[in-house]
């Protein structure tokens, strides 16, 4: 049965090309190595990654979860960045979910270490990501869902100009039961105050 609408972005727009780093102020934004394992198992020791994330990690999910990356960008389905400060040790995460070329949008997820946070690592990370998503990669929507009791993420989402749409009723399975979650977008044409 033929499609009546064009994809809004062709395939191989990710796998053909290597995944680029971005930069924002002291911040970079790199594909993940080998040497971030240890960085990764202390993110996931941390009981604010762990309670919002749902999960722990050795050493060897670590790594395995680092390699998973170059799989998920070349079936471009997924990508992450380790955000790194001056002395390139991994400060936190962002990363794309969910990614769909034909319909020209993916799920945004970030995740900063406590040393990291409160300082805008978060926001400045999140943006550069957001800039590349709608300038290079050309896509046209991006969502961010996070648990309605993690007002952090709430307020990190408002700042980045993601509209609240809603909640979805029990939608996020948490260690301590299942979370109503919070809804937000942005279009690539949306205006975003101070920009």
């Amino acid at each position: 049965m033929p499609l009546l609408a064009t994809a809004a972005r062709p395939e191989g727009i990710l796998r053909d090309q290597a995944q680029p780093v971005l930069r924002t102020g002291d911040l970079v934004l790199r594909p993940w190595r080998e040497s971030d394992v240890d960085a990764v198992v202390a993110a996931y020791a941390d009981p604010g990654i762990q309670r919002w994330h749902v999960r722990t990690m050795t050493g060897e999910e670590a790594l395995d979860w680092i390699e998973s990356w170059s799989r998920y960008w070349t079936a471009e389905r997924a990508a992450s960045w380790a955000v790194t400060g001056p002395d390139d040790v991994p400060l936190g995460q962002v990363g794309l979910r969910q990614v769909d070329l034909f319909e020209g949008h993916a799920h945004v997820s970030y995740w900063v270490r406590p040393e990291a946070r409160g300082k805008g690592v978060a926001i400045a990370a999140t943006e550069a990501m957001v800039d590349w998503c709608f300038g290079a990669a050309g896509l046209h929507r991006l969502q961010l869902s996070h648990s309605t009791a993690n007002a952090a993420s709430c307020r990190v989402a408002g700042k980045l100009g993601f509209a609240l749409e809603g909640t979805s009723r029990g939608a996020g399975r948490h260690a301590d039961g299942w979370h109503d979650m919070h809804v937000h977008s942005r279009l690539r044409d949306d205006p975003v105050a101070g920009r």
